[in-house]
Parts: structure tokens; C-alpha cells; sequence
């Protein structure tokens, strides 16, 4: 196997709340979430959650037991919830949580988990790319959003709306129709979106945080088999430099960057 991986902070001054890493077989990919006033719920902070969780799964995975995906993610959210209950206000809303992406192969199949909005890009043998997320997140803020079409920004009516909009997002975070994502609790792993693919129908994969999906929403600067071309030619880095490039022109103020981060993984063993 060959896994090339990439990662950049949004800005200079700032954590990196992202994780990225493989063992032999596995690739993990977390997008921390990172919400105001999340400092003081907890000490340890998001990219604390992120990189302890990744660490846990990584180590989870490396035995290549079979165990299913889902069981991997409970046991260490479980474990990290577990570190810090103590000492942080964990089942806050706000409290440190990340969007996961795990692949694993596993007697000549890619098994697959993604819980909340990082991409999953399988490079296949015909058809093209296929493109895997979870969009519930992002189905519940378009949902919310809709009070605010035609509401001039900067006003109090747009504040107030928006942190409405806020506050019924984080009651719906994992809730039963609502959406998930990894937290405090174990049974958010058996809400993920998860499947398998034989290996021998895919070249390769890719994972993405959603700061390096922009990439595609909401900057066009290419499309899927797009970013699989870069990937080919120029690697991860490649597609985050693309993916500031197009930052830096939406906002040359340096408001809008993310963290980005991405993994390539080419050579599966069959």
C-alpha cells in the first residue's frame, strides 16, 4: 500500500483541529469541529479531541481483526470520553467533537465509516469516481438556514436569526433525526454512514476534510475526477494549494480558510 497525506492549518496562529494517519491497512481522517466558547466547557480543546481520538483508532485498527468499523469508533469515543469527563463538560452541545472518515481492507474489501461531512472518494475501475459523505449536518444548516434568505447581513434581524439557527443545530447533534458525529457518546458509531467494496474494483481512494472539499463546493475549481487527477499528478499537497489559491481569491482578507486536510491512498493490496 502507499498512503500520501497532507495537512494545513487555516491560519498561521491557530491549532490545527484536523488528524490525519494510517497504519498497515487503515487510514483515519477526523475534521474537528470548532465552536466558539468550546474553550471553556473544556480545557483540553479540539485539536486535544481530535488527535486522541485519532490516535485511539489507529491503534484499534492496527490489529486488522475484522472487527466492523462501528465497534472501532464506539470503543474509542468510549475511551476518549472516558480521559476527559472529569474535567470537562463533555455532554455540552458545544463540547469537543469531529467528523471521522476510517477505511480499512480487510480479506479483499474496502470497508468504509464516515459519520458527519468529510468525504470519502473511491477511485474505481469503471465508471469513474464515486463520491461518499454523510449529509445529514448539512441537510439540518440548509434546513435551519432558509429564515435567513433576503435578510441584509450585519443587521440585528440576521443576527438573531442566525444564532437561533445555531442553537437548534446543536440541540439536533446527535439526535435521533437529527445528525451525528463523534463526541461523548458511543452510539453516534452506529448511526455512520459505512459500507464495502471489493478491491478489485478500485484504484485507489481518497479522503478529504471538508476544508479541502471546497475544492469543489463552494469554489468549483474542479470537479470529483478533478480532484483525483490532481491527486495524481501533484498529491494532497496539490489539492490544498489549489484549495488556498481559491480562498485567498474569494477573501483576500484571510478571513474564510479552514483547516485541510487530505489522504491518498494508491497500491491497495489485493
Amino acid at each position: 500500500m502507499h498512503v500520501s497525506m497532507a495537512t494545513s492549518p487555516g491560519r498561521a496562529n491557530r491549532r490545527n483541529e484536523d488528524f490525519v494517519g494510517a497504519v498497515p491497512g487503515a487510514v483515519v481522517l477526523l475534521d474537528g469541529a470548532g465552536i466558539p466558547g468550546a474553550e471553556s466547557l473544556c480545557r483540553h480543546g479540539v485539536a486535544w479531541y481530535t488527535h486522541r481520538l485519532g490516535g485511539a483508532l489507529l491503534g484499534r485498527l492496527s490489529p486488522d481483526d475484522g472487527r466492523d468499523l462501528a465497534t472501532v469508533l464506539a470503543t474509542a469515543i468510549d475511551e476518549i470520553a472516558a480521559a476527559h469527563r472529569h474535567s470537562c463538560d463533555i455532554a455540552d452541545p458545544s463540547s469537543p467533537q469531529a467528523t471521522v472518515v476510517l477505511a480499512r481492507v480487510h480479506r479483499g474489501r474496502l470497508d468504509y465509516l464516515l459519520l458527519a461531512d468529510s468525504y470519502l472518494v473511491l477511485d474505481q475501475a469503471h465508471g469513474g469516481p464515486q463520491v461518499i459523505t454523510d449529509e445529514r449536518e448539512v441537510i439540518a444548516r440548509r434546513d435551519c438556514s432558509v429564515p435567513l434568505s433576503g435578510v441584509a447581513r450585519d443587521t440585528p434581524e440576521y443576527d438573531r436569526i442566525r444564532a437561533s439557527c445555531a442553537s437548534a443545530l446543536r440541540a439536533r447533534r446527535n439526535r435521533p433525526g437529527g445528525y451525528w458525529i463523534a463526541k461523548d457518546d458511543p452510539h453516534a458509531a452506529r448511526e455512520a454512514v459505512t459500507g464495502s467494496r471489493s478491491l478489485a474494483d478500485l484504484f485507489g481512494i481518497a479522503l478529504l476534510s471538508n476544508g479541502a472539499s471546497r475544492i469543489v463546493d463552494p469554489y468549483g475549481r474542479t470537479d470529483w475526477p478533478g480532484v483525483l487527477a490532481l491527486l495524481a499528478a501533484h498529491g494532497p499537497a496539490g489539492v490544498i494549494r489549489a484549495v488556498r489559491e481559491a480562498e485567498a481569491e474569494a477573501d483576500p482578507d484571510g478571513q474564510v480558510p479552514d483547516d485541510a486536510t487530505v489522504a491518498y491512498w494508491t497500491h491497495l493490496p489485493r
